[in-house]
Protein backbone atom coordinates (compact mmCIF):
# COMPACT_ATOMS: atom_id res chain seq x y z
CA UNK A 1 0.00 0.00 0.00
CA UNK A 2 3.05 2.37 -0.35
CA UNK A 3 2.59 3.17 -4.14
CA UNK A 4 -0.74 3.82 -4.14
CA UNK A 5 -0.65 6.22 -7.31
CA UNK A 6 -2.13 9.78 -7.07
CA UNK A 7 -3.14 11.73 -10.51
CA UNK A 8 -3.09 15.68 -9.90
CA UNK A 9 -3.14 18.25 -12.10
CA UNK A 10 -0.55 20.31 -10.85
CA UNK A 11 2.87 19.78 -9.13
CA UNK A 12 2.61 18.03 -5.99
CA UNK A 13 5.19 20.83 -4.16
CA UNK A 14 2.61 22.98 -4.70
CA UNK A 15 0.88 21.11 -1.91
CA UNK A 16 3.82 22.06 0.85
CA UNK A 17 4.22 18.96 2.63
CA UNK A 18 2.08 16.01 0.41
CA UNK A 19 2.20 13.16 2.88
CA UNK A 20 4.49 10.38 2.02
CA UNK A 21 3.76 6.48 0.91
CA UNK A 22 1.65 8.15 -1.61
CA UNK A 23 3.39 8.12 -5.46
CA UNK A 24 2.53 11.24 -7.79
CA UNK A 25 2.29 11.70 -11.15
CA UNK A 26 1.08 15.19 -12.77
CA UNK A 27 -1.45 14.44 -15.40
CA UNK A 28 -3.82 15.81 -17.96
CA UNK A 29 -5.67 13.04 -18.83
CA UNK A 30 -7.86 15.45 -21.53
CA UNK A 31 -4.84 15.56 -22.88
CA UNK A 32 -2.87 12.64 -22.55
CA UNK A 33 -3.66 9.43 -20.86
CA UNK A 34 -0.27 7.58 -19.47
CA UNK A 35 -0.15 4.03 -19.20
CA UNK A 36 -0.62 4.27 -15.43
CA UNK A 37 -4.12 4.87 -15.80
CA UNK A 38 -4.99 1.57 -14.42
CA UNK A 39 -3.54 2.08 -10.82
CA UNK A 40 -4.74 5.14 -9.91
CA UNK A 41 -6.24 5.42 -6.70
CA UNK A 42 -7.25 9.14 -5.50
CA UNK A 43 -7.94 11.19 -9.18
CA UNK A 44 -7.37 15.31 -8.98
CA UNK A 45 -9.32 15.93 -12.63
CA UNK A 46 -7.93 19.34 -13.72
CA UNK A 47 -10.11 22.50 -12.82
CA UNK A 48 -12.42 22.18 -15.90
CA UNK A 49 -16.30 22.39 -16.38
CA UNK A 50 -16.98 20.39 -19.16
CA UNK A 51 -17.32 16.41 -19.12
CA UNK A 52 -14.29 15.33 -20.36
CA UNK A 53 -12.36 15.27 -17.28
CA UNK A 54 -14.69 11.96 -16.48
CA UNK A 55 -14.08 10.21 -19.92
CA UNK A 56 -10.91 8.45 -18.33
CA UNK A 57 -13.30 6.90 -15.40
CA UNK A 58 -14.33 4.14 -17.38
CA UNK A 59 -10.36 2.82 -17.71
CA UNK A 60 -9.34 3.47 -14.07
CA UNK A 61 -9.85 -0.24 -12.67
CA UNK A 62 -8.19 0.63 -9.47
CA UNK A 63 -10.28 3.96 -8.14
CA UNK A 64 -10.97 4.97 -4.69
CA UNK A 65 -11.63 8.90 -4.34
CA UNK A 66 -12.36 11.63 -7.20
CA UNK A 67 -11.32 15.23 -5.46
CA UNK A 68 -12.95 17.65 -8.23
CA UNK A 69 -11.81 21.15 -7.81
CA UNK A 70 -15.13 22.30 -8.55
CA UNK A 71 -18.27 23.21 -6.28
CA UNK A 72 -20.29 21.24 -8.49
CA UNK A 73 -20.10 17.53 -9.40
CA UNK A 74 -22.79 17.82 -11.94
CA UNK A 75 -20.18 17.29 -15.30
CA UNK A 76 -18.87 14.04 -13.99
CA UNK A 77 -21.17 12.41 -11.09
CA UNK A 78 -23.21 10.16 -13.28
CA UNK A 79 -19.95 8.74 -14.37
CA UNK A 80 -18.35 7.82 -11.05
CA UNK A 81 -17.97 3.78 -10.69
CA UNK A 82 -19.98 2.75 -7.74
CA UNK A 83 -18.22 2.47 -4.38
CA UNK A 84 -15.72 5.15 -5.59
CA UNK A 85 -15.72 8.23 -2.89
CA UNK A 86 -16.63 11.35 -5.47
CA UNK A 87 -16.10 14.73 -3.28
CA UNK A 88 -16.66 18.35 -4.42
CA UNK A 89 -14.27 21.47 -4.10
CA UNK A 90 -16.31 22.99 -0.98
CA UNK A 91 -14.62 25.41 0.59
CA UNK A 92 -11.86 26.61 -2.63
CA UNK A 93 -14.38 28.84 -4.72
CA UNK A 94 -16.30 30.48 -1.62
CA UNK A 95 -14.03 33.64 -1.38
CA UNK A 96 -13.59 34.22 -5.51
CA UNK A 97 -17.57 33.49 -5.81
CA UNK A 98 -18.66 35.79 -3.56
CA UNK A 99 -16.26 38.03 -4.82
CA UNK A 100 -17.75 38.08 -8.59
CA UNK A 101 -21.17 37.72 -7.07
CA UNK A 102 -20.59 41.49 -5.70
CA UNK A 103 -19.01 42.89 -8.82
CA UNK A 104 -22.45 41.57 -10.83
CA UNK A 105 -24.25 43.04 -8.67
CA UNK A 106 -22.77 46.44 -8.03
CA UNK A 107 -21.81 46.40 -12.29
CA UNK A 108 -25.58 45.68 -12.99
CA UNK A 109 -26.61 48.14 -10.70
CA UNK A 110 -24.33 51.22 -11.79
CA UNK A 111 -24.62 50.71 -15.07
CA UNK A 112 -20.99 49.71 -15.55
CA UNK A 113 -21.00 48.62 -18.72
CA UNK A 114 -23.01 51.41 -20.13
CA UNK A 115 -20.19 53.60 -19.01
CA UNK A 116 -17.05 51.35 -20.73
CA UNK A 117 -19.10 51.52 -24.10
CA UNK A 118 -19.23 55.35 -23.68
CA UNK A 119 -16.10 55.63 -22.99
CA UNK A 120 -15.19 53.74 -26.08
CA UNK A 121 -17.16 56.17 -27.62
CA UNK A 122 -15.69 59.22 -25.84
CA UNK A 123 -19.16 60.23 -24.56
CA UNK A 124 -19.80 61.48 -21.08
CA UNK A 125 -23.22 59.89 -19.87
CA UNK A 126 -23.74 60.61 -16.13
CA UNK A 127 -26.92 59.88 -14.60
CA UNK A 128 -28.73 58.79 -12.05
CA UNK A 129 -28.46 54.53 -11.37
CA UNK A 130 -29.81 52.41 -8.42
CA UNK A 131 -27.79 51.67 -5.56
CA UNK A 132 -27.11 48.39 -3.50
CA UNK A 133 -27.59 50.09 -0.71
CA UNK A 134 -31.80 49.60 0.91
CA UNK A 135 -32.77 46.77 -1.71
CA UNK A 136 -34.09 43.54 -0.58
CA UNK A 137 -31.85 40.61 -1.46
CA UNK A 138 -33.15 36.99 -2.55
CA UNK A 139 -30.29 34.43 -1.83
CA UNK A 140 -31.20 31.20 -3.69
CA UNK A 141 -28.76 28.44 -2.19
CA UNK A 142 -27.34 29.33 1.35
CA UNK A 143 -24.06 26.56 1.64
CA UNK A 144 -20.80 27.84 1.42
CA UNK A 145 -20.75 29.93 -1.44
CA UNK A 146 -23.77 31.24 -0.43
CA UNK A 147 -22.74 32.39 3.02
CA UNK A 148 -19.69 33.60 1.50
CA UNK A 149 -21.86 36.00 -0.63
CA UNK A 150 -24.31 37.17 2.22
CA UNK A 151 -20.67 38.15 4.49
CA UNK A 152 -19.92 40.73 1.82
CA UNK A 153 -23.70 41.39 0.73
CA UNK A 154 -24.80 42.67 4.38
CA UNK A 155 -22.25 46.03 4.72
CA UNK A 156 -24.03 46.85 1.76
CA UNK A 157 -27.01 47.58 4.01
CA UNK A 158 -28.89 45.39 2.29
CA UNK A 159 -31.93 43.06 3.88
CA UNK A 160 -30.95 39.62 2.72
CA UNK A 161 -33.45 36.80 2.42
CA UNK A 162 -32.41 33.28 2.51
CA UNK A 163 -33.64 30.23 0.50
CA UNK A 164 -32.17 26.92 0.49
CA UNK A 165 -32.99 22.97 -0.24
CA UNK A 166 -34.74 22.10 2.99
CA UNK A 167 -35.75 25.26 5.83
CA UNK A 168 -33.60 25.74 8.84
CA UNK A 169 -33.55 28.99 10.88
CA UNK A 170 -33.49 31.74 9.19
CA UNK A 171 -33.68 30.30 6.00
CA UNK A 172 -36.63 29.70 3.49
CA UNK A 173 -37.69 26.49 2.03
CA UNK A 174 -37.37 26.48 -2.01
CA UNK A 175 -41.12 26.13 -2.03
CA UNK A 176 -41.59 29.43 -0.35
CA UNK A 177 -40.33 31.37 -3.51
CA UNK A 178 -43.28 32.12 -5.28
CA UNK A 179 -44.47 34.48 -2.67
CA UNK A 180 -40.55 35.58 -1.66
CA UNK A 181 -39.95 36.41 -5.54
CA UNK A 182 -42.32 39.92 -5.75
CA UNK A 183 -40.48 41.46 -3.19
CA UNK A 184 -36.72 41.21 -4.31
CA UNK A 185 -34.82 44.02 -6.10
CA UNK A 186 -31.85 41.26 -6.70
CA UNK A 187 -32.24 37.72 -6.86
CA UNK A 188 -29.14 35.55 -6.56
CA UNK A 189 -28.81 31.93 -8.14
CA UNK A 190 -26.07 29.66 -6.48
CA UNK A 191 -27.49 26.53 -6.26
CA UNK A 192 -26.53 22.90 -7.43
CA UNK A 193 -27.82 21.73 -10.66
CA UNK A 194 -30.06 18.91 -9.74
CA UNK A 195 -33.08 17.17 -11.16
CA UNK A 196 -34.90 19.85 -8.91
CA UNK A 197 -33.05 22.78 -9.68
CA UNK A 198 -32.63 22.24 -13.51
CA UNK A 199 -35.03 24.90 -15.38
CA UNK A 200 -35.95 26.34 -11.71
CA UNK A 201 -36.23 29.94 -13.28
CA UNK A 202 -38.88 29.64 -16.40
CA UNK A 203 -41.31 32.10 -17.43
CA UNK A 204 -43.18 31.73 -14.01
CA UNK A 205 -40.44 32.30 -12.11
CA UNK A 206 -39.50 35.74 -13.75
CA UNK A 207 -42.72 36.84 -13.96
CA UNK A 208 -43.03 36.83 -10.25
CA UNK A 209 -39.97 38.87 -10.14
CA UNK A 210 -40.44 42.53 -8.93
CA UNK A 211 -40.40 44.44 -12.18
CA UNK A 212 -37.25 45.98 -13.14
CA UNK A 213 -35.50 43.04 -10.62
CA UNK A 214 -32.00 41.91 -11.29
CA UNK A 215 -31.33 38.24 -11.60
CA UNK A 216 -27.72 36.85 -11.17
CA UNK A 217 -26.94 33.38 -11.77
CA UNK A 218 -23.58 32.07 -10.74
CA UNK A 219 -25.11 28.63 -10.03
CA UNK A 220 -25.24 26.68 -13.75
CA UNK A 221 -26.81 27.92 -16.68
CA UNK A 222 -29.19 24.87 -16.61
CA UNK A 223 -30.90 26.42 -13.90
CA UNK A 224 -32.31 29.02 -16.24
CA UNK A 225 -34.35 28.25 -18.78
CA UNK A 226 -32.69 30.56 -21.34
CA UNK A 227 -35.60 31.38 -23.89
CA UNK A 228 -37.45 32.59 -20.96
CA UNK A 229 -34.89 34.75 -19.62
CA UNK A 230 -34.22 36.06 -23.30
CA UNK A 231 -37.96 36.66 -23.35
CA UNK A 232 -38.35 38.36 -20.38
CA UNK A 233 -35.02 40.61 -20.90
CA UNK A 234 -36.61 41.85 -24.08
CA UNK A 235 -39.67 42.55 -22.86
CA UNK A 236 -38.12 44.88 -19.88
CA UNK A 237 -39.49 42.55 -16.82
CA UNK A 238 -35.71 42.00 -15.54
CA UNK A 239 -32.12 42.62 -15.76
CA UNK A 240 -29.28 39.88 -15.42
CA UNK A 241 -26.38 39.35 -14.91
CA UNK A 242 -25.10 35.43 -16.01
CA UNK A 243 -21.80 33.77 -15.22
CA UNK A 244 -23.06 30.32 -16.53
CA UNK A 245 -24.28 29.28 -19.52
CA UNK A 246 -26.63 25.98 -20.47
CA UNK A 247 -23.75 25.67 -23.47
CA UNK A 248 -20.37 26.42 -22.53
CA UNK A 249 -18.78 28.37 -24.11
CA UNK A 250 -21.94 30.22 -25.16
CA UNK A 251 -22.45 29.78 -28.86
CA UNK A 252 -21.66 33.10 -31.04
CA UNK A 253 -25.37 32.71 -32.12
CA UNK A 254 -26.77 32.64 -28.83
CA UNK A 255 -29.07 35.09 -28.09
CA UNK A 256 -28.23 35.71 -24.85
CA UNK A 257 -25.45 38.08 -26.73
CA UNK A 258 -27.54 40.66 -27.60
CA UNK A 259 -30.53 40.67 -25.02
CA UNK A 260 -30.70 44.10 -23.17
CA UNK A 261 -30.12 44.77 -19.67
CA UNK A 262 -27.71 41.56 -19.65
CA UNK A 263 -24.26 41.37 -18.68
CA UNK A 264 -22.36 38.24 -18.85
CA UNK A 265 -18.70 36.80 -17.65
CA UNK A 266 -17.52 33.73 -19.19
CA UNK A 267 -17.71 31.12 -16.26
CA UNK A 268 -15.13 32.51 -14.10
CA UNK A 269 -16.94 32.71 -10.67
CA UNK A 270 -13.72 30.35 -9.35
CA UNK A 271 -10.87 31.52 -11.46
CA UNK A 272 -9.02 34.12 -9.49
CA UNK A 273 -5.60 34.23 -7.94
CA UNK A 274 -8.12 33.32 -4.09
CA UNK A 275 -8.51 29.77 -5.89
CA UNK A 276 -5.28 28.22 -5.69
CA UNK A 277 -3.91 28.69 -2.70
CA UNK A 278 -7.68 27.37 -0.94
CA UNK A 279 -7.28 23.45 -3.93
CA UNK A 280 -3.58 23.14 -2.82
CA UNK A 281 -5.01 23.81 0.81
CA UNK A 282 -8.04 21.16 0.26
CA UNK A 283 -5.97 18.26 -1.40
CA UNK A 284 -3.51 18.44 0.53
CA UNK A 285 -5.85 17.72 3.42
CA UNK A 286 -7.81 15.12 1.61
CA UNK A 287 -4.51 13.19 0.82
CA UNK A 288 -3.45 13.33 4.53
CA UNK A 289 -7.03 11.98 5.72
CA UNK A 290 -6.58 9.10 2.51
CA UNK A 291 -3.06 8.21 3.67
CA UNK A 292 -4.21 7.82 6.79
CA UNK A 293 -7.64 5.68 6.58
CA UNK A 294 -9.27 8.86 7.75
CA UNK A 295 -13.18 10.06 6.81
CA UNK A 296 -12.55 12.45 4.00
CA UNK A 297 -14.05 15.98 3.90
CA UNK A 298 -16.85 16.48 1.29
CA UNK A 299 -17.69 13.39 0.26
CA UNK A 300 -20.96 13.53 -2.31
CA UNK A 301 -24.19 11.98 -1.08
CA UNK A 302 -27.35 11.61 -3.25
CA UNK A 303 -27.75 14.74 -5.99
CA UNK A 304 -25.94 16.92 -3.67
Amino acid sequence: MTDRLVWLPFDPAELGDPPEGLRYEVVDPTQEVPDSVEDVRFYVPPYQMGPAIGDVLPRMRSLEVVQLLSAGVDNVRSRVPEGVALCNGRGIHDTSTAELTLALVLASLRGIPDFVRAQDRHEWTPGWRPALADRKVLLVGHGAIGEAIEARLLPFEVEVVRVARTAREGVHPIEDLPGLLPDADVVILVVPLTDATRGLVDADFLGRMKEGALLVNVARGAVVVTDDLVAALHAGRVRAAVDVAETEPLPADSPLWDAPGLLVSPHVGGASSAMWPRAHRLVRDQLHRYAAGEPLHNVMTGEY
